[in-house]
């Protein structure tokens, strides 16, 4: 199979191993071929993928690493962000990736099923419909965090496990988070070079 240039990842986590090398390498020609059959990621964005998508989804990776008993669902996974490329990191934990929209989570199927990823699966769902509890939840800008969290506290298990919520945005959202006491803000620019990631931070909420 034909293979990707995607040792960016080895630069910013030197201790993966080779086998997830190549397992990024063909997400990426997956995500290629099937996003020109149905736009889930903007074709003026495919070929920023490996930074805007797959080390924008694993800059959670640079602040905890999920365990093997824990369980991690992704709301609004849209392509499969962040969730695909989380499962690949840490392929001893569970994921489930949910979307209301029924062609994303068909298509995001099809790649974990080609990619024969045993430890995600994607479900076609509100997460308000979801009733199933998590360690983490994972999203990605899909609304503001006040509404996000509404949408998906009831995800989380009980406060005596480890557990949160991880939410990627960018801009300035002090606002958004004055009525959230127990939030870490990490700014991915300290762990990135890309200037795509001037801007772009990571919330944590631990229930």
């Amino acid at each position: 199979m034909e293979k990707v240039d995607v040792s960016l990842i080895k630069e910013y986590f030197p201790s993966i191993a080779v086998q997830q090398i190549d397992l990024f390498s063909e997400l990426f020609l997956l995500y290629q071929y099937r996003n020109k059959k149905i736009n889930i990621i903007s074709p003026k964005d495919i070929d920023n993928l490996l930074i805007r998508h797959i080390l924008h989804s694993l800059s959670i990776a640079k602040v905890i690493e999920f365990k093997s008993s824990e369980n991690v669902v992704d709301i609004g996974t849209g392509g499969g962000f962040p969730g695909i490329p989380l499962a690949v990191m840490f392929p001893e934990t569970q994921f489930t990736l949910i979307d209301s929209i029924g062609k994303k989570i068909k298509t995001v199927n099809e790649i974990i099923k080609t990619a024969d990823i045993k430890n995600v699966r994607a479900i076609q769902k509100r997460s308000n419909e979801y009733k199933e509890k998590f360690n983490f939840v994972t999203g990605r800008a899909v609304t503001a965090f006040p509404k996000f969290y509404d949408s998906v506290k009831h995800l989380l298990k009980k406060k005596n496990e480890r557990n949160g919520i991880f939410y990627l945005k960018g801009g300035d959202f002090d606002e958004e988070l004055k009525n959230f006491k127990k939030t870490e803000l990490f700014l991915l620019k300290d762990y990135f070079k890309e200037d795509f990631f001037l801007t772009k931070k990571l919330i944590y909420l631990k229930k």
